[in-house]
């Protein structure tokens, strides 16, 4: 079976696009293994599928997304940039339109066009934080974790946990450059108080509504950016003093802009058209 598709990315956060309107599958997880490889693949962040939305009056797509180890995110903002241009550049959608995830229906606006009408800057809404321990999920009894006390091999933190979209676990750091994201990261993202296992941002503050971040993101390793971590880092910093309610984020493959209004997050920032692509699956 020949499979063309595309590859894009969001401050560097790549993925590999398949049209789920035009070749159904019933398992992509495979797919994303092969596929995001990079040295035997395209290589990519993870794979997103767009196919026809549960309900039409709702939302005018669907999002599916498949981390390179073959498990399912609920849903990913830098994702849903990319996905948002391969609609508007290909004209299956207005500048305003809304996508459904496996966290709900994210509500999706075409900020800036290149010179071709192409769309190139994209904000999405990624939803509203939930702190409770049982919604992350953190295990245990007991209140929210916000700026708590957190052993790990020897290493004391403070962590704050919560869920926008997919679990987050925020901590702050004095130095992110020199951070051990490497080894602490993945460490966290399977401690067994997390049971459906967590994204992880470490952050900086850096100035006055500004933060800096690098993330070890669930199934998939350090990336460059992490949409949806961008967006929790903004959330944990507000709620501890550190932010206003509009914030730069800059990870290592380039700065997003966070706004916080009443319950809900936007993200905006760049997508990136990289390349079309055909593949051959058994």
């Amino acid at each position: 079976m020949k499979l063309p598709f595309v590859k894009l990315h969001g401050c560097a956060n790549d993925y590999v696009l398949v049209d789920g309107f035009a070749h159904a599958r019933p398992q992509w997880g495979p797919f994303a293994i092969v596929a995001c490889e990079r040295r035997r693949g395209v290589g990519a962040d993870g794979l997103l599928v767009v196919g026809p939305p549960s309900d039409p009056q709702r939302a005018q797509a669907r999002m599916t997304m498949i981390n390179p180890d073959g498990s399912e995110a609920e849903m990913c903002g830098n994702g849903l940039r990319c996905l948002g241009k391969f609609l508007f550049d290909r004209k299956r959608v207005g500048r305003a339109f809304r996508v459904e995830t496996a966290a709900g229906v994210s509500a999706m606006q075409v900020e800036a066009t290149a010179a071709d009408g192409r769309a190139s800057d994209l904000s999405v809404e990624i939803g509203v934080p939930e702190f409770a321990r049982a919604r992350v999920p953190v295990a245990g009894d007991g209140g929210p974790m916000v700026d708590e006390p957190f052993e790990l091999a020897g290493r004391s933190l403070r962590l704050s946990a919560l869920r926008l979209g997919n679990p987050h676990a925020v901590v702050f750091v004095d130095d992110v450059d020199r951070f051990p994201v490497l080894s602490v990261g993945p460490a966290i993202e399977r401690d067994p108080r997390f049971p459906e296992r967590i994204n992880v941002s470490f952050v900086q503050a850096t100035g006055q509504d500004e933060l800096r971040q690098r993330t070890w993101e669930r199934g998939v390793g350090e990336t460059l950016a992490c949409g949806s971590g961008a967006c929790a880092a903004a959330v944990a910093a507000y709620d501890l003093g550190l932010v206003g309610t509009s914030v730069v984020v800059y990870q290592p493959g380039g700065p997003a802009l966070v706004e916080l209004s009443g319950d809900t997050v936007t993200l905006t920032g760049p997508a990136v058209h990289v390349a079309t692509v055909e593949a051959f699956l058994p």
